[in-house]
């Protein structure tokens, strides 16, 4: 009868969103096998950050652009092709491949007629910072309106500084957030300036690079303070080189040069993007906690854009075993894997270049012999949920405990186990973990499942932010 239950728990988790039960129950691995390892190599969709950063590029670009491997059929992602669509640009999708005519460094928006252009980005924050920025180069006004929560989450900073660039912009809400409505500038400022000071999120950097790419002898950014998810810009960095667009920085990424693109972007480009790192965190981090077990991700290596490409190196801290496989070695290309080493060992870490991989990270650091410090992850405050606050509170209903900003410091944060460890037995009390509509929460809070029956997951269909596939993959755990 157990076999039968897990088995039916496994079938859900293998169909389609709109047929997962809601919460959704998991199976514990010792539910549908004596030995609780597993083998197995994935390949997440493309990553959502590379994807929006390069569809923002190949649409303000001239010619046609092809993205393979991008990640289009979730939320975020369409969300930005659908906005582009409404700023007159073609966007075709085949399967994971999207092909896009781009407008030439100005929108083109249809039947506009002097008219706003209002664009709905529901909760994809990628979307809201960077086309906030790329109204800039709108003949027409742009509002930009999402969701009640996006509503809710601060770009001050951003605003600011398109209005340096000549910009002004109407808060259609409370002021500095979302709906906005930005007039853009008449005349286009040649290489522009633009200060930040006390940096909230990296995207707004982001934001303002990609825009730069597109100004008239582009653009200037120098940033006060602490340089904040800095994996992030030099993401975009890395992305606008790759292009051929000129840029320079510093070490320290306070000071950002970027160059008019014009010239390397007036025929479009071919781009393959990245498996998503931070949707691969969640199965590194279940393989660390499992003595034995190992995922690989095929498509990636530690050369990669993406920050959290560093996160199999953080779990071997752990006590598990990274390895790197060079595409001339790999059957498939690159891969990164991670296999199970015993008990985890507590860590120590500063997170803030790899935010998103830090909740798996927070989660596993609750199985762990002993307790952990990770430092970093005030930015974690306003993303799509507060999600220390979701976290602390989540992780306490199987005994995990998380204080927050220890000492005083914002964004660190120390986790303790349970005193005699997770419960593992049958007649664990059930437990359900909300997600509060964030696919991050979802995916990490799915690795306790695998240790301590009776756990289920609220809204599973968040995944679809990023991940649509999410719990299809992470059944393959249980027969791998």
């Amino acid at each position: 009868m157990a076999d039968d239950i897990a088995q039916h728990h496994i079938d859900h988790l293998a169909g389609p969103l709109a047929g997962l039960p809601d919460p959704l129950p998991l199976p514990t691995l010792r539910s549908v096998r004596d030995d609780e390892r597993f083998d197995l190599t994935l390949r997440p969709p493309g990553s959502k950050s590379i994807t929006n950063r390069a569809m923002l590029i190949a649409a303000l670009a001239g010619g046609r652009s092809v993205l393979r491997g991008a990640l289009t059929d979730a939320i975020d992602t369409r969300v930005m092709s659908d906005a582009l669509r409404s700023l007159g640009v073609g966007v075709t999708i085949d399967g994971t491949t999207v092909n896009i005519d781009g407008v030439g460094g100005r929108w083109r928006p249809p039947g506009a007629n002097g008219k706003a252009v209002r664009l709905e980005l529901e909760n994809a924050g990628t979307a809201v910072r960077f086309l906030t920025a790329a109204s800039v180069l709108s003949p027409v006004p742009v509002e930009l309106f999402g969701s009640e929560r996006m509503h809710e989450r601060p770009i001050g900073q951003l605003v600011a500084a398109i209005g340096d660039l000549g910009a002004r912009v109407e808060a259609l809400g409370s002021p500095g957030c979302p709906p906005l409505r930005v007039h853009p500038p008449q005349l286009l400022r040649s290489c522009g300036e633009v200060l930040f000071e006390q940096l909230p999120s990296s995207q707004f950097v982001s934001a303002i690079m990609l825009l730069g790419a597109f100004m008239p002898g582009g653009l200037a950014i120098e940033i006060d303070g602490e340089v904040t998810s800095s994996s992030y810009i030099r993401m975009t960095l890395g992305l606008l080189d790759v292009l051929g667009v000129p840029v320079r920085a510093s070490a320290n990424m306070s000071v950002i040069r970027i160059g008019s693109g014009s010239d390397a972007l007036a025929g479009g480009f071919e781009l393959d993007i990245e498996p998503d790192a931070s949707g691969a965190s969640a199965f590194w981090a279940a393989a660390a906690s499992v003595n034995g077990a190992e995922v690989t991700v095929d498509g990636v290596d530690e050369d990669g854009l993406q920050g959290d490409l560093a996160f199999p190196a953080m779990l071997a801290r752990m006590g598990a075993t990274a390895r790197s496989t060079p595409p001339e070695e790999g059957p498939s290309g690159p891969s990164l894997s991670v296999r199970g080493g015993g008990s985890l060992k507590p860590v120590m870490a500063d997170m803030r270049d790899m935010p998103d991989a830090a909740l798996a990270l927070v989660v596993l650091a609750g199985l762990a012999e002993g307790g952990s410090m990770l430092r970093g992850l005030h930015t974690l405050r306003v993303k799509e949920t507060d999600r220390l606050h979701a976290l602390a509170t989540e992780l306490a209903k199987v005994g995990i405990t998380l204080e927050l900003d220890v000492h005083g410091e914002p964004g660190a944060v120390r986790i303790e186990p349970p005193e005699y460890g997770l419960d593992r037995s049958t007649s664990a009390k059930p437990v359900v973990f909300d997600t509060y509509n964030d696919h991050r929460m979802a995916m990490a809070l799915s690795i306790i499942a695998l240790h301590r029956p009776n756990v289920s997951i609220a809204d599973p269909g968040c995944v679809a932010k990023t991940y649509p596939g999410f719990w299809q993959d992470l059944a393959r755990l249980y027969d791998s």
